[in-house]
């Protein structure tokens, strides 16, 4: 079935465009006006279809949170609108330029009009909607105030993702001044200490104690140091694994929270 893009202002007078799948150009033309569209752009899309990329695991692009963002702001404004929500998934769905987000809206979106309510369609996606998220969601069903939840959850996300961004810059320099200071120290360990070895072993005198500590250091270095370089490797990968593990992560926060802070 052929693709067709759109641009045009839906019923909240906003700017709005996507893509959808239509019989022909007429079939297109009708779903845009069942859906309070008007258009001023409605062509098929040319080129190949890559979306078969989606059922290949390790090309699934990320849902950022931007995409998370964009979403809820424009949830909110059309659940203010009136627009009823199996629509508005509709609409959200054809408008994600994320495919693994558009994907996951159709299904959100299946799943409501199996009879779900919203917060439990949610909660089948949970890399993308934590659970707070899905808990505000849920309370917002309930109290009839879901557009109100969406604005506020949207300013959590934009003002936690600011937050995130400012730790990520601060930690850029001493991050990378203790990786360079790592591979000098190592480079020196591997290639320019056992020169110096050589030259003190051929004086034949008895060397103070930190110089044979870091004569023997450098041995360990030379003899494991493919080792070594594999090990951090899979110290890394594990950390990150850890670290997305929620059970785990429950732990290194809480321990986290027991470590005393000193004031300046």
């Amino acid at each position: 079935m052929p693709k067709f893009q759109y641009e045009g202002v839906n019923a909240s007078g906003q700017k709005t465009k996507g893509e959808f799948e239509a019989i022909n150009q007429q079939a297109a033309m009708s779903k845009l006006k069942a859906q309070q569209i008007k258009p001023t752009l409605v062509k098929e899309k040319q080129g190949l279809d890559f979306s078969m990329e989606l059922k290949i695991p390790w090309f699934k692009p990320k849902v950022r949170e931007k995409d998370l963002v964009l979403f809820t702001r424009q949830f909110a404004t059309m659940i203010d609108a009136g627009l009823p929500l199996v629509q508005c998934l509709d609409i959200q769905s054809q408008q994600a330029e994320n495919p693994t987000f558009r994907e996951q809206l159709k299904d959100i979106k299946a799943t409501v009009e199996a009879g779900s309510t919203f917060a439990d369609a949610l909660k089948k996606h949970p890399a993308t909607f934590d659970d707070l998220f899905c808990n505000l969601i849920a309370a917002g069903e309930v109290g009839g105030i879901l557009d109100t939840i969406l604005g506020r959850l949207a300013t959590y996300i934009e003002k936690a993702s600011k937050l995130k961004k400012q730790v990520k810059g601060a930690m850029v320099y001493p991050s990378a001044v203790i990786v360079v200071a790592i591979i000098v120290v190592t480079v020196i360990l591997w290639k320019v200490i056992p020169v110096f070895s050589q030259m003190f072993t051929a004086f034949g005198a008895a060397l103070p104690a930190p110089t044979v500590f870091v004569m023997n250091l450098s041995k360990f270095v030379q003899k494991y140091i493919l080792l070594m370089f594999a090990a951090a490797i899979g110290l890394f990968f594990g950390g990150r694994w850890l670290l997305g593990y929620k059970p785990a992560r429950k732990h290194i926060d809480d321990i986290s929270l027991k470590i005393p802070v000193l004031d300046r």
